[in-house]
């Protein structure tokens, strides 16, 4: 994962306090989906941020070329997120190799 940067780390912060706020505020909805909803303004904000400009010989872009391209990049920051997130592993998932 890249080094964070002060905007970034307000931002994830942000998120969770939104989380938090929209679960106090609808305390009858399902948390998953006040994350799915988060989940999605931010993978639309991603896409958006990740448009490659008009040089399509610029290398900066060069990643972010083609949608699929965009969606690999942002498999691969997801895969890594999640597998450094604390919650990652729960103490109920089940222990794989126990029979």
């Amino acid at each position: 994962m890249t080094e964070q940067t002060p905007a970034d780390e307000q931002a994830a912060f942000d998120a969770v306090e939104l989380g938090n706020r929209l679960a106090e505020d609808y305390p009858e909805e399902e948390l998953a989906r006040i994350a799915e909803g988060l989940l999605s303004g931010v993978v639309h904000y991603w896409l958006y941020a990740r448009q490659p400009c008009d040089d399509p010989r610029c290398p900066d872009c060069a990643p972010y070329r083609s949608a699929d391209w965009r969606l690999a990049e942002l498999h691969r920051l997801v895969d890594d997120m999640a597998r450094s997130s604390e919650y990652f592993h729960s103490p109920d998932d089940i222990a794989s190799g126990s029979a």
